[in-house]
């Protein structure tokens, strides 16, 4: 399916019953996304994240997530912590660069507009870096997580919302 012919993903919030098929979306995202900024053993052990599905399940739930389909078929997904940090954007690779990622984060933005957020941040892996610039994100600083044995790099991102009433700021 070529780019043109594919629909706009449909957003609906996140169910219960996701959470084996996000998990899925969240590993192959990381594995087939991030190797040219990550090593194999980085890549590992940020997929372990999801191997406990119950917990992966429990983070998901705590936090706004929305769900992109295509057909109604879950392709992405997208998590506001609070009423102004993204936690999680994870697009399928055969689904990236398709406008997914856009779509989950306008939805982001909006609703933490909607929840009075006059900024809104994340913690962008080296991968994601370049699509949180073009949306108008600047880099605050380097942060750095250990996840089983392995130290990961991100980098802490800020982009300023507009005030109720005004237009959208890009």
């Amino acid at each position: 399916m070529n780019a043109q012919a594919m629909p706009a993903p449909a957003l609906r919030p996140f169910l219960p019953a996701d959470v084996p098929e996000l998990a899925m979306i969240f590993r192959a995202s990381v594995e087939e996304l991030t190797g040219e900024d990550y090593s194999e053993a980085q890549q590992e052990a940020w997929m372990a994240v999801a191997d406990d599905e119950a917990t992966f399940g429990a983070r998901l739930a705590g936090m706004l997530t929305i769900v992109a389909t295509i057909g109604g078929m879950p392709v992405g997904f997208a998590a506001l912590k609070g009423a102004d940090h993204i936690d999680m954007l994870y697009v399928h690779p055969d689904f990236a660069r398709r406008g997914i990622g856009s779509a989950l984060c306008d939805a982001l933005e909006k609703l933490a507009g909607a929840r009075q957020a006059r900024r809104l941040t994340t913690d962008a892996s080296d991968t994601a870096l370049p699509f949180f610039e073009q949306r108008g994100y600047l880099p605050q600083h380097r942060n750095t997580v250990m996840l089983g044995e392995e130290w990961l790099g991100s980098t802490r991102m800020e982009k300023t919302l507009p005030a109720a009433g005004e237009g959208q700021v890009s």
